[in-house]
């Protein structure tokens, strides 16, 4: 089935349409619900968030800053430890909440998501690596947390 996106923009700016792939939402959430949703330190956040992240255009009419610049400062893969999308969703958080004004209130959350996010990105690798791996995750963190408000 093919929407106009002139018509979603319409529906979602009034508020009265209903997502197809979110049954259980009801009416489409405003923007600061769904920022909220996709920024818990949980697996189910973000893997809402992720799959959101795959189709922004969806999510065209929230006006949601996608970009990102990975890492920052820091290697995407240090030791071979794909921490980018981590990365991502953080850089989401940061910047949609600096975008709305509300930045210092939410930040810690948004470093917890983080380190939630490496955690389970360490999660996936074998055993044996899985100290070296929370170990580096553990100082992206911490670097975060004391230069992440830069």
């Amino acid at each position: 089935m093919t929407i106009c996106r002139a018509a979603v923009a319409g529906a979602v700016l009034a508020g009265t349409m209903i997502l197809p792939s979110a049954p259980s939402w009801g009416a489409v959430p405003d923007k600061a619900t769904l920022l909220l949703r996709w920024t818990q330190p949980n697996a189910a956040s973000t893997a809402e968030w992720t799959e959101a992240r795959r189709e922004p255009g969806k999510w065209a009419a929230y006006g949601f800053d996608w970009s990102t610049d990975d890492c920052t400062r820091g290697l995407d893969d240090p030791f071979g430890f794909d921490f980018r999308e981590a990365c991502r969703h953080h850089d989401f958080g940061y910047r949609n909440y600096r975008a709305a004004g509300t930045f210092a209130v939410h930040k810690q959350r948004l470093d917890e998501v983080f380190k939630a996010d490496l955690q389970r990105t360490c999660d996936g690798y074998r055993v044996l690596v899985q100290p070296v791996c929370n170990t580096v995750a553990w100082g992206y963190y911490q670097a975060t947390v004391f230069f992440g408000d830069t």
